[in-house]
Parts: structure tokens; C-alpha cells; sequence
């Protein structure tokens, strides 16, 4: 028996059996023939080329409208997040703080009733406060156009405030009557010739802080409102004391500004956002941590 190795240099790589060699013939290239040749081969090359160029256009597009579209999805999550976010914030409140606030949710919600013996009350005590060396005006009379209500009858001025902002004109006055009279009598600084009237200011001070705070909503949509109800758990008068500063700040930017009865409304605006700056600065535990708390006791 043969036990000769087949010779590995001529063994086919696959299969076990020696391929015969095909015969070549050679066969002469004429000058037109080679010309032929050469234009086939450059057209060849030149649709592969073609071919190459147009299949990475469509793959940088496609890879640059996946791109794009990877973008929108992500800017178009983070916009619907953060519009999410400035419509409800989630507050963890204790116990005394959502007792608190439900408490100042009740007191928004009393309108001024002129039939009720504790508004009217409330009202005459007001003017005890302003006025203690004067005798008692009736309810309506034109004397409490003097303290800045618009009629003589001051229970028709209430109508955005409520109750809670005789409540809170009661509080400045008891509280920090200093600061109470300087501004009932407008003592501070160069006045206008039209003033704001004091008491009406006083009721459109208590408006704009319920809607500063968002505190008719039901749910916190604004820092300001987040940063206060934080300030309920060790101060039950937080709201009072938040309308006080607020009437000090409205006075300074009032004689900052030279302003006059028309300019009303926008020095309010102004005062907003002076208090919801400082209500979100941080290391604000109560209302007198405050920079504009200083000036109730200057």
C-alpha cells in the first residue's frame, strides 16, 4: 500500500482530489479591441463610483435626519418637563403646615359682608388704629375717604380682597404702627400730587399676594408659593406678616420711582417681583429673614 503523502503545496485547500489545470489559449488584443476594453472599464468604475457617492449621501442624510430627530425628542421631553413643572410643584407639607394653609385658604374665601356685626366691627376698629384721637365716623360717611377708600362707603371697596384684607390692614396697624401711620399719612419722602390711596392699596397688596402665592389654586405652580408655605410651620401669621413688608416695599419703590396715581399698577407689578426674589433666595425660614423686613422697623 501506497503511504506517500500528497504533496501539501499542490493538495487543493478544500476537497481531496488534484484538479486538472484548464488549458489557456492566448489570444492576440487589437488596438480597437484594447481601446474598447479600457472605455468598459472606466464606465465600470466610474457607476461604481457613482453607485458609492449617491448610497453615502443617502446614509450621512439619513444618519443626520436620525440626528435631528433624537434632538427634538430630547429638547421636546425637557420643554414638556419643564412646562410641567411650572404648572405643579410637589410640596411635602407637615401636618401643622397643611392645617395652616387650609386655614388661610378659608380666610381668601370670606368676602366682606356689611351686614355681618364682626365685619363692620373690624371695620370701626380700623379706623381706631388710624385715627385713635378722632371720633368713630358712621359707615358710611365721606371721612373714610380720608383713609383712602374710594366711597363713603367703605364696604364696596372690598370686592377683590375680601375680608382677610381688613384683617390684614388691622395686623400692619397693631403690629407696626409706626410704619402703619408714616405710610396712612404718607410722612416718608417727596410725595406726588396724586397719591395712591392708602387703603385701597392695602386691599390690592392682599390680592396680589393670593395670586403671588397661588394660594386659590389648590396646588403650588410658583416658587414663591413653594418657598412660603414652607414658612407656615413655625409662623401662623406668615401671610400678615408677608402683606406688611409687601405695603413697605410698594411705598419705597412708589418714592424711588416719583410715581403718581396712574403709575399704580405697575409699581405693584414691581413689588411682586421684588418679594418673590426674596422669597426664593434662600435661607429664608421666616418673613423676617427678609431684606425688606428691616425697613417695618426703621
Amino acid at each position: 500500500m501506497d503511504t506517500t503523502l500528497s504533496d501539501p503545496i499542490t493538495e487543493p485547500l478544500l476537497g481531496n482530489t488534484r484538479q486538472e489545470e484548464k488549458s489557456k489559449i492566448y489570444e492576440p488584443i487589437t488596438r480597437s479591441g484594447f481601446l474598447d476594453g479600457t472605455r468598459q472599464e472606466c464606465l465600470r468604475w466610474a457607476h461604481l463610483l457613482a453607485t458609492f457617492v449617491a448610497q453615502s449621501a443617502r446614509n450621512i442624510a439619513n444618519v443626520l435626519s436620525e440626528f435631528g430627530s433624537w434632538l427634538a425628542r430630547l429638547f421636546g421631553c425637557s420643554a414638556s418637563k419643564s412646562s410641567l413643572n411650572g404648572q405643579t410643584v410637589p410640596v411635602n407639607l407637615s401636618p401643622l403646615q397643611e392645617e395652616r394653609l387650609r386655614l388661610l385658604r378659608q380666610r381668601i374665601d370670606v368676602p366682606y359682608d356689611c351686614s355681618s356685626v364682626k365685619h363692620q366691627d373690624a371695620l370701626k376698629e380700623l379706623w381706631r388704629l388710624a385715627y385713635p384721637n378722632r371720633q368713630l365716623p358712621p359707615l358710611k360717611s365721606d371721612l373714610w375717604k380720608e383713609m383712602g377708600w374710594q366711597n363713603s362707603d367703605p364696604s364696596t371697596d372690598f370686592r377683590a380682597g375680601g375680608f382677610m384684607s381688613l384683617e390684614n390692614l388691622i395686623y400692619f396697624a397693631r403690629n407696626y404702627p409706626d410704619s402703619f401711620h408714616r405710610l396712612l399719612h404718607k410722612s416718608d419722602g417727596k410725595r406726588a400730587e396724586w397719591e395712591y390711596p392708602f387703603a385701597i392699596g392695602g386691599v390690592n397688596i392682599s390680592y396680589m399676594l393670593v395670586q403671588m402665592l397661588d394660594l386659590q389654586s389648590g396646588k403650588m405652580r410658583t416658587k414663591a408659593g413653594v418657598h412660603f408655605v414652607q414658612l407656615l410651620e413655625d409662623d401662623d401669621v406668615a401671610f400678615d406678616n408677608l402683606f406688611c413688608v409687601a405695603f413697605r416695599v410698594l411705598d419705597s419703590q412708589w418714592l424711588a420711582r416719583q410715581a403718581s396715581y396712574m403709575d399704580f399698577n405697575e409699581v405693584l407689578k414691581s413689588t411682586r417681583v421684588q418679594l418673590e426674589q426674596e422669597l426664593t433666595i434662600g435661607g429664608i425660614s421666616r418673613i423676617q429673614d427678609m431684606p425688606s423686613f428691616r425697613m417695618l422697623k426703621s
